[in-house]
């Protein structure tokens, strides 16, 4: 009896558990998620509200807990949990539970989304993780960025190290259309791009005027991290469309930071409100998937003149080919419209490459005519442009050439060598003639 009552006890809590579990990324509803959002302090969830409320209203569930909860979990019975992970815990020297360096790891492997802000504070661990996205924070735990020149004019307290920051990524993917005016206050710490590493972007760069070194002592030695070189704000897009975002000021999201006026030293122009709130949200809608983010559907393939789909064509027919490409805003599908969309005709390598035509409806389509080789090719649509999702399409289909009854009965171009054959026969006959009855 008792039996019983444990597996009647098991069975209840698995299927409760499933709606949790079913909350996983969705392509038919990219945006609709779940995120963990671990904090060193839960007091950060006040300072933070502005943000945080930003994202509920966008319709994400935000599960607060502390960075070294013992029970900290990522995946429960094989599966996520969560959707996408924001780090604000940057002192946090060991993550609690079940949840450590290499669980961070395979959840964006796993194709999840990751946010990490970061400050003067950060441990050994926070960098590490960074450093597996491929972005290098300044070794020295001291240092932070620091600018004589664009700094902001209010509360620099003298050491120059509150950044007025404008230098943007130009891409209307990243940041949304509409252009951000104020420049975004920056604190904290100074981070590189691996140079191997081809997939980070910077989304913020330090000016040239800045470097990174202890703001409280004279510098002994150059600074390893100057001018441009310095990302105060970087992204990875990763090759299975997951998304990380890393910065080394956490106060960047501050509602403090948020509601501040700003003024770059050397401008005129004093700005009533800073850019953080415009910069913060519109490019967590990037990293949350809100925006750039496509799928393509209906590829089809058909001889020119039919509708239905060949088993194979025969080399030099005429085809048409099509797929429909959209781009989720945040609510609904929308058609994606753009001109640098290819199809290849491919085996070993691409005998056709044609740039596809749309309706601005989102069906992109061409025709072309099969190349004169036979054998197993693939349509291809292979799209990769900043800020997007990768798209990999691929549809196989054998080629196969003329049969012995498809060609043509006379050839034009072999009209001389029929009349030099018969030519031979008639010579032949003439001088059999002749030889046979001349005397």
């Amino acid at each position: 009896m008792a039996r019983s009552n444990f597996s009647v006890l098991t069975i209840l809590s698995v299927t409760l558990l499933l709606p949790v579990l079913s909350l996983s990324f969705s392509p038919d509803s990219p945006s609709d998620r779940r995120l963990l959002v671990l904090l060193d302090d839960l007091s950060l969830k006040s300072s933070l509200s502005i943000f945080f409320n930003s994202l509920k209203s966008r319709g994400f569930d935000l599960d607060f807990k502390l960075a070294d909860d013992p029970k900290l979990a990522l995946q429960r019975y094989g599966q996520y949990l969560y959707d996408g992970l924001i780090l604000f815990s940057p002192s946090i020297e060991r993550f609690g539970g079940a949840l450590d360096l290499a669980a961070v790891l395979d959840f964006v492997d796993s194709g999840h989304d990751l946010l990490i802000a970061a400050d003067n504070s950060a441990s050994d661990l926070i960098k590490s993780v960074a450093t597996e996205c491929g972005v290098d924070f300044d070794e020295d735990p001291s240092a932070l960025v620091i600018d004589h020149k664009s700094y902001a004019v209010a509360g620099t307290e003298g050491d120059h190290t509150l950044i007025a920051a404008d230098d943007f990524i130009d891409s209307d993917a990243l940041l949304g259309k509409n252009k951000i005016e104020a420049p975004v206050l920056f604190k904290g710490i100074a981070h590189s791009l691996n140079a191997a590493n081809t997939l980070v972007l910077k989304v913020l760069s330090a000016s040239p005027s800045a470097y990174s070194a202890n703001p409280s002592s004279k510098l002994s030695s150059p600074p390893s991290l100057t001018g441009s070189s310095i990302s105060l704000v970087s992204v990875i897009q990763a090759r299975n469309n997951a998304r990380i975002m890393i910065t080394g000021s956490l106060d960047m999201f501050s509602n403090r930071f948020f509601r501040s006026s700003v003024q770059k030293a050397g401008s005129p122009k004093k700005y009533h409100k800073s850019g953080n709130e415009q910069f913060v949200t519109e490019l967590s809608k990037w990293v949350f998937h809100e925006r750039g983010h496509l799928k393509a559907v209906n590829l089809r393939h058909n001889k020119a003149g039919e509708t239905d789909e060949p088993a194979m064509y025969r080399i030099k027919d005429d085809l048409d080919f099509s797929v429909e490409i959209y781009e989720w805003s945040g609510k609904s599908w929308e058609p994606y419209v753009a001109d640098d969309v290819q199809v290849q005709f491919y085996m070993m390598s691409p005998y056709v490459l044609k740039t596809l035509s749309n309706d601005k409806k989102g069906l992109y389509h061409t025709s072309f005519k099969v190349p004169d080789v036979y054998g197993v090719f693939q349509f291809k649509v292979e799209y990769n442009r900043l800020g997007y999702t990768s798209l990999l399409l691929s549809k196989q289909i054998p080629v196969r050439p003329f049969r012995h009854n498809e060609y043509e009965r006379f050839i034009t171009a072999a009209f001389p060598y029929y009349g030099a054959s018969f030519t031979m026969m008639a010579g032949f006959f003439i001088f059999s003639f002749v030889y046979l009855y001349h005397k």
